[in-house]
């Protein structure tokens, strides 16, 4: 059960995560993401970041079915992570996309922000779930660590409804901060134990204030971490020191950006309205992938019929990560799931 008014965060042993494995012989299910015809491969991009557009890499069981793909992350042993609102709402692959196994069905209906954080030895998940109202953090394997729900000491959320977390952003002294990307559009900060520590923002257009942080960061690349937020209803990415003082904002070159993930000085940025975007250390574009120009404006939209799909082409980018050789990883908002490798080429 989530953590009532004034606890701090409990250790829960007794509700670890029930694992699905499934024998890695039933891999002759579908793909996740059917082209129509042959499928074909794409090259995006050009220079440094050519890469060859893989949409079916993810081999998946037959008793196995995605639903919206919203998180994607890699693990140091190369593994990747796919959170998705299904009964098999964490799939782990190997690095060739071979379905390892599955867990976190009470993720099914809220699946959303999905982060991964080495902590010593070890790495953790963290969640952010809408619909449960709460965040989280697993190991690995799908065992429970904590859960912290309504941060009732903002006396922000008279009704605890309208808290919608999205995602969660550690910083390197442990501390972590909330994105509630889907509720009012604060961020919420607490300390390593999960113990409150202050909030900011809240909605509208001035700096500083947000509409829509769906997704969240800690960014290390100018030295001096600070917390950088996809601010996606107001198009464009926000910089707060770690104590939340506005320090910046970014606003050219997105179209409705969701979320990061860094390598080196760059950062990828996965833009809903259908395309992938890579900035430079200085927010500069480096590249757009994939793009698909006006796709959010069709009927249907992000649930587009299959043969409006076409390889190469994003329709509605949520989350994007790369792994340790330089390939990047993009994870859709579509009903029926859609995981791309691009291939660096």
């Amino acid at each position: 059960m989530a953590l009532g008014k004034g606890e701090a965060m409990t250790q829960i042993g007794k509700e670890n995560a029930s694992l699905t494995r499934r024998a890695a012989l039933a891999l002759a299910g579908s793909a996740p993401f059917v082209l129509t015809g042959k499928a074909q491969a794409v090259t995006l991009g050009s220079g440094k970041h050519t890469y060859e557009a893989q949409h079916d890499w993810a081999k998946l069981p037959a008793n196995v079915q995605l639903g919206y793909t919203h998180g994607v992350v890699v693990t140091s042993q190369g593994q990747v992570l796919v959170h998705n609102r299904s009964k098999d709402a964490v799939i782990v692959f190997d690095e060739n996309g071979k379905y390892v196994m599955s867990w976190g069905e009470r993720f099914a209906v809220g699946a959303h922000g999905m982060q991964i954080n080495k902590e010593g030895s070890e790495e953790f998940l963290y969640f952010s779930d809408p619909e449960l109202h709460e965040v989280s953090k697993y190991t690995l394997d799908g065992k429970e660590v904590f859960r912290l729900g309504v941060p009732t000491e903002s006396n922000l959320y008279p009704d605890p409804a309208r808290y919608k977390p999205t995602n969660i952003a550690v910083a390197p002294n442990g501390d972590f901060y909330v994105a509630d990307g889907y509720g009012l559009s604060y961020i919420h900060r607490y300390n390593k134990k999960g113990e409150y520590q202050k909030s900011w923002g809240g909605k509208g257009t001035e700096p500083g204030k947000m509409n829509s942080p769906h997704g969240i960061a800690v960014d290390l690349r100018a030295g001096e971490p600070y917390v950088l937020v996809a601010d996606r209803a107001n198009v464009r990415l926000q910089k707060f020191s770690l104590d939340g003082e506005h320090i910046g904002l970014v606003t050219d070159e997105l179209r409705y950006p969701c979320h990061f993930d860094f390598r080196g000085e760059e950062v990828l940025i996965p833009d809903l309205h259908g395309r992938v975007t890579i900035f430079d250390g200085s927010n500069k574009l480096l590249a757009h992938l994939g793009d698909y120009p006006e796709i959010w404006k069709q009927k249907g939209y992000p649930n587009i019929p299959h043969e409006a799909r076409h390889a190469g082409k994003f329709v509605s980018p949520h989350d994007a990560c790369w792994d340790h050789e330089g390939n990047i990883f993009v994870v859709e908002w579509i009903s029926d799931g859609r995981i791309t490798k691009l291939k660096r080429v």
